[in-house]
């Protein structure tokens, strides 16, 4: 790649991390002095988002190499966290980890971007959380003498769920030494575990160590990662060009405080929202990793079938779980991977009898969900269900009831059938990795794995666990959209992606397809399900009623793709919600009405 092309998209992230500069209210240098980086004092609040990225007067900064050992610290919490400390570890500690820098220009570059660092510097109790550091900056300013300060977005989350925390920390540094680490997470996406919306913030004690070499090596890398990113623009640009009002109400009809990202995908290009936070606009929104919950269903098993059908053939489709997952009920041999991706195994006992009408979510959380969720290891969730997923009376493939565990299970028999074609060592995540995400240029994946004994990697979760960008979900949904082909390459098998965006084979969510197989008559407002996705009808302004395939995690989250190319996400945080809301979130119809006026389909 030229020099020029990695100046280029070095200077769209720039761009981006100042893009809020209008909204902030003051130079880093005054809201976070030097004064407080050197000391040990913790501050009464976090304080404006502005801290974290340069002025537009900002000067150039040395640069800098290095490893940064970061103590175990203590953060607050606002509001106090009710029930901390989950499988004994806090969720109140910053976790103790060593992060590993280089500067580029003014980019700061982190050796381990993209990547879930785990704490490998506990102190007595653990921290619940691992860390996702991402793209930053570095700068001089003028009241930090002879030390140049850095700054980087942050991530907070963990193996257990897929509950992110987006933050930011910064540090000043000189000739061989560092401050302390400040930090502060002001926005985040849906909770579980820890069911409260909260922001933390505090100060970790940081030492230099020398760098263990590669800067060039990672430095180039890091230009092409930034080179492989679709390009983008604010969303004002895209109401600017817009008809009058035509993006009014998007992202409704959930309320704006629960939403933390929306955006667009047309012609190419992701026309983004701010993301307001209580201390201002978030200033790298390109960076942020978000714990979309189970859009993951519309990712790891469609990509996952859609790859091996292309590489052995659609048959593995219908290859049967019981085959290749160690689990006790004999009727999972008569499940296809094909049943358990469209929530139609016949499993799972939990629910009532009824199937016409049926309730997609009977039985969906019983009472014992969190002992499987909270099992550590693949041998303890199968343990979980082996004891409580009982069959039901009816056929797979007949009758959807929305588990966790059918994809959690047909992500282990997808690992299985691949480690019989390629051997032990094979891995469905990695395959993903290599396979699809990294030619369509993705860089990273962090995934929630099972946590194993020793040094062995868990399985990846299937059902959730994922932490993309915008613009791995914009590079995803436009894979999807080109029927599997990048670049001149067929990633994906073409009839099968293709079959996506039609009705055929596709599962009634409120009815039992024993009984009918038709299409839904007329007007009636009954969803679609099929290999992940859940399909909306949607009548336009054409008077024509289509099934829009929508990739969709709680409690609103929301990544649409449209018959017209274009693609819309909502990224929310809403949970726990009042009764009023809880319906709003689960819709997109104002979504699609606004993506209608904008470019009619």
């Amino acid at each position: 790649m030229s020099i020029r092309r990695q100046s280029i998209y070095i200077g769209l992230l720039l761009a981006v991390a100042g893009s809020g500069c209008r909204v902030w209210a003051g130079p880093p240098g005054k809201l976070l002095p030097a004064d407080v980086l050197h000391s040990d004092r913790q501050l009464s609040s976090p304080t404006e988002n502005a801290a974290y990225v340069p002025a537009q007067d900002a000067g150039t900064a040395e640069p800098f190499s290095g490893t940064i050992k970061i103590d175990q610290s203590k953060m607050d919490t606002l509001p106090v966290l009710d029930k901390p400390v989950i499988d004994g570890r806090d969720a109140r500690l910053f976790p103790g980890v060593r992060l590993g820098f280089a500067s580029m220009g003014q980019v700061l570059v982190p050796v381990e971007c993209g990547e879930m660092v785990k704490e490998t510097l506990a102190a007595k109790v653990p921290s619940y959380w691992r860390v996702i550091p991402q793209f930053g900056r570095v700068w001089k300013e003028q009241g930090d003498g002879e030390w140049s300060r850095a700054a980087f977005p942050l991530t907070l989350v963990n193996d257990t769920e897929n509950h992110a925390h987006q933050g930011l920390a910064t540090f000043l540094y000189h000739h061989g030494a560092v401050s302390g680490l400040r930090f502060q997470f002001v926005q985040q996406t849906t909770p579980y575990l820890i069911p409260q919306h909260f922001v933390a913030w505090g100060r970790a004690r940081a030492t230099l160590e020398p760098a263990a070499g590669g800067g060039e090596a990672l430095r180039a890398a890091a230009a092409a990662e930034l080179a492989d990113r679709m390009p983008t623009r604010p969303w004002s640009e895209l109401v600017k060009s817009a008809p009058a009002g035509a993006l009014d109400g998007f992202g409704a009809p959930l309320a704006p405080k629960w939403v933390v990202l929306t955006a667009i995908v047309r012609d190419g290009i992701i026309y983004y929202s701010d993301s307001a936070t209580p201390y201002g606009v978030y200033p790298y929104p390109l960076e942020m990793r978000f714990g979309p919950r189970s859009v993951l269903k519309s990712i790891g098993v469609p990509l996952a079938l859609l790859r091996l059908a292309q590489v052995y053939g659609p048959y593995v489709l219908n290859l049967r779980i019981g085959d290749y997952v160690p689990v006790a009920d004999p009727k999972y041999r008569r499940v296809r991977f094909i049943d358990a991706a469209d929530m139609a195994t016949g499993m799972g006992g939990a629910g009532t009898l009824q199937t016409n009408p049926n309730n997609v979510y009977d039985g969906y959380i019983d009472p014992h969900y969190d002992d499987w969720y909270l099992a550590p290891s693949q041998a303890d969730k199968l343990r979980e269900i082996d004891a409580h997923n009982i069959p039901y009376p009816w056929e797979p493939g007949t009758v959807m009831r929305y588990r966790d565990h059918d994809f959690y299970l047909l992500g282990a028999a997808l690992q299985g059938f691949l480690k019989s074609v390629r051997g032990p060592e094979a891995d469905i995540w990695d395959m993903l990795r290599t396979e699809v995400l990294a030619p369509i240029g993705i860089h990273h994946a962090p995934i929630v794995r099972t946590r194993e004994s020793g040094t062995e990697e868990g399985l990846a979760w299937l059902c959730a666990g994922y932490y993309p960008t915008l613009d791995d979900l914009a590079k995803i949904a436009t894979l999807y959209q080109d029927r599997g082909a990048h670049a001149g390459r067929q990633i994906l098998d073409s009839n099968l992606t293709a079959a996506l965006f039609f009705t055929e084979n596709t599962i009634r969510q409120n009815t039992d397809m024993a009984l009918e197989r038709r299409l839904p008559p007329g007007d009636d407002p009954e969803m679609l399900y099929k290999m992940g996705f859940h399909y909306y009808p949607y009548i336009g302004r054409s008077g024509k009623r289509i099934y829009v395939p929508t990739m969709r995690g709680s409690t609103g989250n929301f990544i649409t793709l449209y018959p017209n190319r274009v693609i819309s996400m909502r990224l929310t945080k809403a949970w726990p919600m009042p009764n009023a809301e809880a319906g709003a979130a689960e819709s997109p119809a104002l979504i699609m009405k606004a993506v209608d006026r904008l470019a009619p389909f």
